[in-house]
């Protein structure tokens, strides 16, 4: 028998049985008792830089920022409605966004409304602003320094017109048209 892919937003899942065949399903597990979700972290409750790049590793998860973003609050189901992966695995990726504070959660009758929370946001762009002004300088800098080359290259400025002095292997000086100078008396037979 051959095995199956179901495509998922993250690639491919294989479905191929194993050689042992059909397992059975292990006894379920202890679960503690279902408590209810926990608050989103508040603005003021500190979410680790680590936890927010982390969140913001997973495409799956920048694409639901994405949405929360241009869409406004959402719902679970027209959030999941646009990846093909299954509900739980969905679910999880909203935990990751919850847990880190990009995301909250609220109640409306049965359904849960997903927001995008600017704050963990904002500590990204402070986190990246000196790398953002560093290279910003070293590409301003480099810049400076290309127009000065350009303008040492390209000589004196006469009547608006750029004369380039380069002599070429030993002979005359040419302009930039490619024949000799103005200044130049060519020669006579």
């Amino acid at each position: 028998m051959t095995g199956r892919k179901f495509p998922t937003y993250d690639g491919a899942v294989d479905v191929t049985p194993t050689a042992a065949g059909p397992q059975s399903p292990s006894p379920p597990a202890s679960r503690p008792p279902a408590a209810s979700t926990p608050p989103p972290p508040s603005p003021s409750s500190s979410s680790s830089e680590d936890e927010i790049f982390a969140a913001l590793a997973s495409p799956v998860r920048r694409e639901v920022l994405r949405l929360l973003r241009e869409r406004g609050p959402r719902s679970v189901q027209e959030l999941a409605s646009g990846f093909s992966m299954a509900r739980p695995s969905f679910s999880e990726h909203l935990r990751v966004l919850r847990e880190a504070g990009l995301v909250s959660e609220r109640r409306d009758g049965r359904r849960r409304l997903y927001s995008l929370e600017p704050v963990p946001l904002v500590r990204v762009r402070d986190w990246l602003d000196p790398y953002e002004r560093f290279w910003r300088d070293k590409l301003s800098a480099l810049r400076h320094l290309l127009d000065d080359a350009e303008t040492a290259d390209t000589g004196t400025t006469t009547d608006s017109k750029t004369t380039d002095t380069t002599t070429c292997a030993g002979g005359p000086p040419y302009d930039s048209g490619g024949g000799p100078r103005a200044d130049q008396d060519e020669e006579r037979p």
